[in-house]
């Protein structure tokens, strides 16, 4: 049973898994069940449905595009923090302190969520690029998290993973209705950007970039939208550049374009 006092049939069920892999490429398995209806239940009781059916044919029918967005982003919001599988940003920190050449040196960070790992890296590039340019763009489908992201603002249990130096120069103390937050600082954030992309269609208008994060949301597809996903981005990285997934993920059979460097590090040919 969910809010609404409905429960979900599997032909119900079916419909959402369609529908999500259609939007989003995401595959939902049986075992996701209990999260759908966790999240979606309090959709069907906001419109006084009774049935998921009719929750379904309002989301197909096209006529309520936000609610769709709404849909989206309660099933594809993912865990994430500051700095998470440390030794990605070991990697990134030696790559910029090698790379101090001319021009901007661009990040990706594929699916962001509510921003913890752009931020992570934007705190790498302004401790180590030196006078050097950069940037860093994160994206993400849903713009709930994309809101968070660009808002800059975290609890203070979400912050345990950064490094105290990174905290006290680049993170500050929220005062007054921001009391127990932690805001990255401005000029932080003036190098960060963040948009909605979906990556299983077409991807223009970002730019080229010298490293690319895609970690821990190729979980969530299967084979031939993993490969689609890659197909999508590849273009948007430079020659030589670096691809990097998440430490339970692989490249291996998804694409050949890339070289792999140690696991879940790769390359772009030159």
């Amino acid at each position: 049973m969910n809010d609404s006092g409905s429960p979900i049939t599997d032909q119900e069920f079916a419909l959402f898994q369609r529908l999500i892999y259609r939007l989003a490429g995401i595959s939902l398995s049986d075992a996701k069940r209990i999260l759908l209806v966790g999240r979606l239940g309090r959709r069907l009781a906001h419109h006084g449905f009774a049935t998921y059916t009719q929750y379904y044919r309002l989301l197909a029918s096209g006529q309520d595009p936000d609610e769709v967005q709404q849909m989206v982003d309660l099933l594809t919001t993912n865990e994430t923090y500051f700095f998470r599988e440390p030794q990605h940003f070991d990697f990134l920190r030696n790559l910029v302190e090698e790379q101090r050449g001319p021009g901007t040196f661009r990040i990706w960070s594929g699916a962001s969520s509510s921003g913890e790992e752009a931020y992570s890296m934007a705190m790498v590039l302004a401790e180590h690029r030196g006078a050097g340019a950069w940037e860093v763009f994160g994206s993400d489908i849903s713009l709930t998290v994309l809101a968070r992201a660009q808002a800059g603002v975290y609890s203070q249990e979400r912050i345990s993973g950064i490094p105290q130096a990174y905290l006290r120069k680049y993170c500050l103390k929220g005062v007054r209705s921001q009391e127990g937050r932690l805001l990255i600082d401005s000029r932080l954030k003036q190098h960060v950007s963040f948009a909605q992309v979906n990556l299983t269609l077409p991807i223009s208008g970002v730019g080229d970039f010298d490293v690319i994060f895609l970690r821990n949301v190729m979980i969530y597809f299967d084979a031939e939208t993993k490969r689609k996903v890659i197909e999508n981005m590849l273009p948007c990285l430079k020659p030589g550049g670096y691809f990097v997934v998440g430490h339970s993920e692989s490249l291996n059979g998804i694409t050949d374009r890339l070289t792999g460097l140690k696991p879940t590090i790769y390359q772009k040919p030159r």
